[in-house]
């Protein structure tokens, strides 16, 4: 059985993710089947729309990237392996950001780092009540990748920040008004909805189907969050948190203890930065900088093996703490690759 299957029907393109045994977790191989079939579909008359889904998976549209094979790679000190990977998947990424028709995504259950590469690009993007979406790559020595730091930049307020450093998990509600999604639809409405959209092609009928935005935790804590997570830095943000008395605080605070230090640091520049450029080319070669990097110089292989290879959950960070790392260090993860840069 095939991990993906791209096909055309009716007036619509389709892409199923089709891995329900691992979250649905992309490969290099279903990275590279994306970008060929987008190249085939993009002046294809017949296609009206692309429709993306994961719904052989019950829990997952796309849980994030497969890594085992990066970290076996890059634990016998290739790091080849990582980068390719990385620079296809990126290129992928870039190529489905800039399609030239309509894409519908379909993301329920957990849609987290590679996945929201994959559904939280399109235009026309759908979440149900058990939609759980977020960037977790702090947790595992990595950034906010895949395009998502563009995604965090253009959050309202300092919730990309927020959400970067503490891998917070964003139900429906919350993830609109992060702008990881745009409608509400009931899951039960689903199957329906995309047999309209394979018969007729009408993008419209997304916008028919749509029900009123859920409440959002995180947009009720907009001016909190924006107070907390405005400094420059992270250690400008992890000195106002620990001074700071409230429930947020405390929580932000507790999220933040298990993540790697380099990675939050370089998620804040990130953002920064990515927030600066404002475009997916922008923010993916500056993803790739710190990517191409995080084996080597960073904290990923070790994130890996604590929650992925060993489970133990306890990684050995390079730094002490999330006030730990010198800013050279941030400023040097982000230097050009020179020729070695990501191409597009």
């Amino acid at each position: 059985m095939s991990d993906i299957t791209c096909r055309i029907e009716g007036r619509a393109s389709r892409i199923t993710l089709d891995r329900p045994k691992a979250l649905n977790a992309l490969t290099w191989d279903m990275c590279l089947e994306i970008e060929r079939a987008l190249t085939a579909w993009a002046d294809d008359p017949v296609v009206k729309l692309l429709i993306i889904d994961g719904l052989p998976c019950e829990k997952a549209f796309c849980a994030g990237g497969d890594l085992a094979e990066m970290y076996a790679t890059g634990s016998a000190g290739d790091y080849s392996y990582g980068r390719r990977f990385w620079q296809d998947e990126y290129r992928m990424n870039a190529a489905l950001f800039n399609f030239p028709k309509p894409v519908v995504t379909f993301l329920h259950g957990f849609v987290m780092g590679g996945g929201v590469g994959v559904g939280c690009h399109g235009s026309h993007r759908i979440v149900c009540d058990d939609s759980r979406i977020a960037m977790p790559e702090t947790k595992v020595g990595l950034v906010p990748d895949v395009g998502g730091s563009l995604i965090l930049a253009r959050a309202p307020g300092r919730l990309g920040e927020y959400l970067g450093v503490t891998s917070a998990r964003m139900g429906p509600g919350d993830a609109i008004h992060a702008g990881f999604a745009d409608y509400y639809i009931p899951r039960e409405h689903w199957a329906s909805l995309i047999d309209t959209l394979v018969e007729t092609g009408d993008w419209e009928a997304v916008d028919r189907s749509a029900l009123s935005v859920p409440d959002s935790k995180i947009a009720a804590q907009q001016v909190d969050i924006d107070s907390l997570f405005g400094g420059e830095t992270l250690r400008d943000i992890v000195n106002l948190l620990q001074v700071t008395d409230s429930d947020l605080a405390k929580s932000a605070l507790k999220a933040m203890d298990g993540n790697s230090p380099i990675s939050m640091a370089c998620a804040v520049e990130l953002i920064h930065r990515s927030r600066a450029k404002d475009t997916i080319e922008g923010a993916l070669d500056l993803e790739y900088r710190f990517t191409a990097r995080s084996m080597e110089k960073g904290d990923f292989l070790e994130g890996i093996r604590a929650l992925i290879i060993d489970k133990d959950n306890a990684p050995k960070w390079r730094h002490a703490g999330p006030g730990a790392v010198p800013p050279a260090e941030v400023s040097a993860m982000f230097r050009p690759l020179g020729a070695d840069a990501l191409t597009l």
